[in-house]
């Protein structure tokens, strides 16, 4: 069975990845499996250019084929902040309740006339001898006044993201599994890279 690193630490991110692949015959390892301690500077000025870089790095250190991908959350009000500082917008990479705590204040204070967001994402898939492969996926929401009482563990913002259009926040606790493939940003991008991926590894759905 074809070996496949997602480039994350985020056990949240990492089961949706998983999720999004079950339909493909992979053995799939986080950098925890692997014992990767390294870590690569995200300091590209588009999700892309983050997603291509960690995908490639990861790629060439483990020599498998990984996915990595940036993304974050752009509010409309701020001009699209934070953005692809989304983790650092405090200054620092911010722990769940840190960003939980600001997004309150932030909630609080946007007008009711311009309270829409967006989720974005870039994945890219990259191969050990260095070609990649990126999409993008995005979905749009606005922010609540009032968050998502149950955080969920990596994902602090959507505690605050609704989805109008079905009355529900961007939580897997509201989302039934076909809204969650519907909305998810991540999923909308590996629909778009999954052909490529079992092309490229010569496997079948």
């Amino acid at each position: 069975m074809n070996k496949l690193l997602i480039a994350t630490r985020n056990s949240g991110k990492l089961n949706e990845f998983k999720n999004f692949l079950s339909g493909l015959p992979l053995k799939i390892y986080s950098l925890d499996d692997l014992k990767i301690k390294e870590d690569i500077e995200e300091n590209g000025k588009t999700y892309k250019e983050n997603s291509k870089k960690k995908a490639m790095f990861y790629a060439k250190l483990s020599n498998l084929p990984t996915i990595a991908d940036d993304g974050g959350i752009e509010i409309s009000a701020l001009n699209g902040k934070p953005g692809i500082k989304s983790r650092r917008w405090l200054g620092h990479e911010s722990t769940d309740e840190e960003l939980i705590n600001h997004m309150l204040k932030i909630s609080k204070n946007l007008p009711d006339n311009n309270r829409k967001a967006y989720f974005r994402a870039v994945v890219s898939f990259a191969l050990p001898n260095g070609k990649v492969y990126s999409v993008k996926g995005e979905v749009e929401g606005i922010i609540a006044k009032k968050p998502f009482l149950k955080l969920l563990k990596g994902y602090p913002y959507r505690s605050f993201f609704y989805l109008p259009e079905i009355k529900k926040y961007y939580h897997e606790d509201q989302l039934t599994i076909n809204e969650q493939k519907r909305y998810n940003h991540r999923y909308k991008a590996i629909v778009w890279l999954k052909p490529t991926i079992a092309k490229i590894l010569r496997l079948k759905d």
